[in-house]
């Protein structure tokens, strides 16, 4: 990198959910860094006790996902000059999730979800069958190929201010999950994936802000699978009362 005289003025949030406090550090700013670089260089040069994931650095595994002033992003895909206020950063975990220690949240209430909204496949074969063919051109396909570059980074669900209101509610990521299963010839248990979505905290809970489709580094578009959802659980409720 060509460095340049200039110095990041950066605030990053330390220690564990029982003593969570803020430190500034001066960093060196150099042209084309990434907030990943930042954060890199102050565990590396500043303060080696400073805990947070990445892997690939390449915008392929999401493990990076932080808040960045504020908004949630890929740290290593987000570059300092355009996100830096005047020189200035402050990197905090994703929010809505617990904090394991300084920017490293804890995964497994965002996977709970998952499991809570049936959004896994359910086999309709057994691995001694022939294969389902999957045909690209029906529609049921093309909805569930919709959400499939999911990589689960969670930052739809720091996004989430529904989620920040009610902790009960499924999230974005777990009902797009579910609508691709629904709409996934494949899945054998359309049934228990509506059931599951149209509970507490299912899709009726979602207030459409659109926070999930605008902040997803994918292009993804959470808030469309959700209404779908919405619309076949009151299908499936009134196809119910038709048969009763």
């Amino acid at each position: 990198m060509t460095t340049t005289p200039d110095t990041l003025r950066v605030t990053v949030q330390r220690g564990t959910a029982a003593a969570l406090r803020r430190e500034t550090f001066d960093v060196p700013a150099y042209e084309n860094q990434t907030v990943l670089d930042v954060v890199t260089w102050i565990q590396q040069m500043a303060d080696p006790t400073l805990s947070y994931r990445f892997a690939c650095r390449v915008g392929m595994c999401g493990s990076c996902a932080m808040m960045v002033n504020g908004v949630p992003r890929w740290t290593c895909r987000t570059h300092v000059k355009k996100v830096a206020a005047d020189g200035e950063l402050d990197i905090a975990p994703l929010r809505n999730l617990p904090v394991i220690k300084d920017l490293a949240a804890d995964m497994d209430p965002f996977f709970d979800k998952w499991v809570a909204a049936e959004a896994r496949l359910h086999p309709s074969a057994g691995r001694d069958d022939a294969f389902d063919p999957v045909t690209s051109q029906e529609p049921a396909r093309a909805e569930a190929d919709l959400g499939i570059e999911c990589i689960n980074c969670g930052i739809c669900y720091a996004a989430c201010d529904t989620v920040a209101g009610n902790p009960d509610y499924l999230g974005p990521a777990a009902l797009q999950r579910a609508w691709t299963l629904l709409n996934d010839s494949r899945d054998a248990d359309r049934d228990g994936i509506l059931a599951a979505v149209s509970g507490k905290g299912g899709c009726h809970n979602c207030h459409s802000m659109g926070s999930c489709a605008q902040y997803c580094p994918n292009d993804l578009n959470p808030m469309r699978a959700i209404a779908g959802l919405k619309r076949e659980t009151v299908r499936a409720a009134w196809g119910r009362k038709r048969d009763a």
